[in-house]
């Protein structure tokens, strides 16, 4: 039946958003609307809470130059949520809306988790011969997506904390004398990829960051103090960028949250490694020390977005849509680095539930052998991703202009559907 399929499309977003997982969303708007097996297109309001909850909204209602420029407007235009689907009630829940609104086609832009769900729901229409196909569209600043050589939102993400390392690194430097030591806290749980990408801003010895700590290479607090004691030895100061998710020698997280508990999915919330690392230089080294941290701005900096990031989110958005068009489904579009002296990347695809089940970690050899800062290897796979810089929208105050979707929803066929927390 490849190819034969007709019915709506619905597209929908999760997770934590990134500068570019709208520019995805483009991409695959944009493609839709050229393709004759779609009829509607439809956004899932928050994610999959808005199948769960029968909250979706025409796309075609909305115009054509607003949808232009969602690639220049950073987070999650759709809406989107961190909510774990429960494995029977919501998933028959979220076929029976889909069923509904004759939706034939469902795309979802997300991490690991989102690739689970969606891989959830791909089998469940399967196994009920409902035929569906299911895309999954990567989006995350971790990178640590299995099955692609890097993940949409991840260049835009590092070229922000790079140059945001290299600001905060001169400001250390001025002012040496009376605060001579900065942590910079960066995303990543349990990938440092991000971290470690902030070694690009480092070109001579002099730059920040001097010392990078990442999740993959745990490290003991006094290896640390020896680190920077060597450091301020040599400049007189010491930067140091530290993933969120470092860990202790033991391989326990440096700033486990002992109030908040884990997350949705069982992830364990962070308290603030830059925090407890500069608590301890201060008092294990006696010299002032700064704790510095970008939260959600690193996400979300689309006035400083990737080009190259940009244009590769519109391409696999794009590429989701002409995959589900040719008949393929149970899969998530992949970025492929091709091999030559100029940096080129193509789309493929990797299967729904190897994603789910895998994790990409910074590999050894891009990290250097004393665990505190990254190899030229590292500087080479960064280096084309960041490049570029994205066009925006400026408004005559001189501020980005950002577009918001109108969201016309559409009826509801269903009951109202109660969350599971809710029903007696």
């Amino acid at each position: 039946m490849a190819g034969t399929l007709r019915g709506s499309a619905v597209f929908a977003q999760s997770g934590g958003p990134t500068a570019v997982v709208n520019s995805s969303l483009a991409g695959a708007v944009q493609e839709a609307a050229k393709t004759d097996c779609i009829d509607k297109l439809l956004g899932a309001y928050n994610g999959i809470l808005g199948v769960l909850q029968e909250e979706l909204f025409d796309l075609r209602k909305e115009r054509a130059e607003d949808i232009e420029n969602l690639k220049r407007t950073p987070a999650a235009a759709l809406g989107s949520c961190r909510y774990k689907v429960k494995p029977a009630a919501d998933i028959e829940r979220i076929t029976e809306v889909l069923r509904a609104h004759e939706v034939r086609f469902f795309f979802y832009a997300g991490g690991n988790d989102s690739m689970a769900t969606a891989d959830q729901v791909e089998k469940l229409a399967a196994s009920q011969g409902y035929e569906l196909r299911v895309i999954g569209i990567p989006k995350t600043v971790d990178n640590d997506l299995a099955g692609t050589d890097h993940c949409p939102g991840y260049g835009s993400a590092v070229k922000f904390n790079a140059a945001q390392v290299m600001e905060a690194g001169r400001d250390t430097e001025g002012l040496w004398t009376r605060t001579p030591c900065t942590v910079q806290e960066i995303m990543g749980r349990d990938a440092g990829w991000l971290a470690a990408g902030t070694g690009l801003a480092r070109r001579v010895p002099e730059d920040a960051p001097h010392l990078i700590y990442v999740p993959e290479r745990p490290v003991a607090l006094e290896q640390i103090a020896r680190d920077v004691r060597e450091c301020l030895g040599q400049f007189r100061r010491c930067f140091i960028a530290a993933g969120e998710g470092l860990k202790n020698e033991k391989g326990q997280y440096l700033a486990e949250s002992d109030t908040l508990g884990p997350d949705a999915f069982g992830h364990p919330q962070l308290g603030g490694a830059a925090d407890v690392l500069s608590a301890f230089i201060e008092k294990e080294l006696g010299v002032r020390c700064r704790a510095n941290r970008a939260g959600t701005a690193q996400r979300a900096a689309m006035h400083f977005a990737s080009l190259t990031d940009v244009n590769e989110a519109v391409e696999v958005g794009a590429a989701a849509v002409r995959k589900a068009a040719k008949g393929q489904s149970g899969v998530m579009i992949t970025l492929v680095r091709e091999n030559g002296p100029v940096y080129r990347s193509t789309t493929g695809t990797a299967r729904l539930a190897e994603v789910a089940n895998g994790q990409k970690l910074v590999p050894k050899e891009y990290l250097n052998a004393a665990g505190n800062g990254i190899t030229e290897a590292m500087k080479e796979y960064v280096r084309p991703l960041v490049r570029g810089e994205a066009p925006i929208n400026v408004g005559p105050d001189g501020l980005p202009v950002f577009v918001r979707l109108q969201k016309r929803f559409v009826p509801r066929k269903l009951a109202e559907w109660a969350p599971p927390a809710a029903k007696q």
